[in-house]
């Protein structure tokens, strides 16, 4: 019995600490940086709506 306690107070953890680390991360779609990705000009793939020079 003291397995299944110990087992579920550490899925619990699990599931707690998970929830945690993906709220600080700022889990959330991000756009692209193209100027970051190698041997990608940033003309070749611009993003709607944002002018480029």
């Amino acid at each position: 019995m003291i397995i299944a306690i110990l087992l579920a107070a550490l899925a619990l953890w699990g599931v707690i600490a998970t929830i945690i680390e993906v709220r600080r991360d700022g889990y959330r779609p991000v756009p692209t940086d193209w100027s970051r990705v190698a041997g990608i000009d940033a003309a070749q793939h611009p993003e709607p709506g944002v002018g480029y020079r």
